[in-house]
């Protein structure tokens, strides 16, 4: 279970405030998987971060017992200095996995190559792309965090994606963002709509969509 007590989250810019969490309560349960759903610049992508735990509210408290994924190939965190190599070592002593199996699961998934040695400053953005995708399906999590699916690779390497996720969500929740409605529909039975710092929630996911599509008219 994920809970949200009370959660108020803003952004400060020298013309306004942006609030994208105006004291919000609420429960995403376990054994079921979510689609989160808001017109451009409602805040999605950082209320995934927020309950991700990449970034912190303003007020409020968020959480978690079961173990909670970074936003699924989010590469923000790996330090750009540092070679690919050393930035999976660094993750996998954080979440307090088995190093040299994370390596090498990465290592193959990746196929990278010596680019692994290499800082990940000179990566393309779809090598850090590879990188951040493989390393979070070397860990497991019991509910995965998802913004905006795309696809890495040509089309082998992104159909090894699609199975590997296939197999994570067997036994996995999501917390999906996307502006693909079939991808949602897909992924999630339940939803939730955020609109002007308030996040309204749905049993039936069909039901959020059908509020979504209101409110982008």
């Amino acid at each position: 279970m994920i809970q949200l007590d009370s959660v108020f989250k803003f952004y400060k810019t020298p013309q306004h405030m942006k609030v994208v969490l105006d004291n919000v309560s609420a429960v995403f349960e376990t054994g079921w998987s979510y689609g989160l759903l808001g017109v451009n610049g409602a805040g999605k992508s950082t209320t995934l971060r927020l309950i991700a735990g990449t970034e912190l509210p303003n007020a409020g408290h968020i959480r978690r017992n079961v173990r909670v994924s970074w936003p699924l190939g989010f590469g923000g965190s790996f330090h750009p200095q540092v070679s690919g190599r050393d930035n999976l070592k660094f993750v996998a002593r954080i979440y307090g996995e088995d190093v040299r199996r994370v390596v090498r699961f990465v290592e193959d998934f990746s196929e990278l190559g010596d680019y692994l040695d290499a800082p990940v400053l000179t990566y393309s953005s779809g090598m850090i792309a590879r990188l951040a995708f493989g390393l979070s399906m070397a860990i497991e999590f019991d509910c995965y965090l998802v913004d905006e699916i795309t696809g890495v690779g040509d089309m082998r390497f992104q159909r090894r994606c699609e199975d590997a996720f296939a197999a994570r969500r067997e036994k996995a929740d999501l917390i999906v963002v996307s502006h693909s409605m079939a991808t949602i529909k897909s992924y999630c039975r339940r939803g939730a709509v955020l609109v002007d710092g308030h996040l309204m929630q749905f049993d039936n996911v069909d039901k959020a969509i059908e509020v979504y599509n209101r409110l982008n008219r």
